[in-house]
């Protein structure tokens, strides 16, 4: 349980440092991060800094969750919100990574775009294991309590 935790708020970590950067006016590889509707390169939507800002804190709180799961930071956080976030944690990526069927996750339609391959590939699957470590930190916990 303790590497589950200890993983998944590296990877919220991460996400929120690439998020920053985003924010702070990174531009690399920004086609392949956004999706696009599939006949044009028209993107579904366009995040500002300040919204992209808010993702990269809002990123800081499960990272913060995360390791509060480990013992050496575990009065952070009370252990039932531990257990409470991670259970919705959990929850939400699963959702992520099935998508909503046209644009993103592993049942989507438009598959033929920049971002539609980073997402089968990397996004998606990053969601999935970001759950199911999720999952394992819920279960473990509610088993030892």
């Amino acid at each position: 349980m303790v590497f589950a935790a200890f993983c998944n708020g590296i990877i919220f970590l991460l996400l929120a440092g690439i998020h920053a950067y985003r924010a702070l006016g990174g531009r690399r590889w920004i086609n392949a991060v956004l999706p696009t509707t599939g006949k044009t390169d028209a993107k579904l939507f366009a995040p500002g800094s300040v919204v992209t800002g808010l993702v990269a804190a809002g990123l800081l709180l499960p990272a913060l969750l995360s390791f509060s799961a480990v013992p050496v930071f575990a009065r952070i956080l009370s252990a039932r919100w531990v257990v409470y976030g991670h259970a919705g944690i959990a929850i939400l990526f699963t959702l992520r990574a099935l998508g909503d069927f046209r644009y993103v996750g592993f049942f989507k339609k438009i598959k033929h775009t920049p971002f539609a391959g980073n997402d089968s590939r990397y996004y998606s699957p990053l969601c999935l294991v970001v759950a199911l470590l999720a999952l394992l930190i819920v279960v473990t916990l509610k088993t030892s309590s």
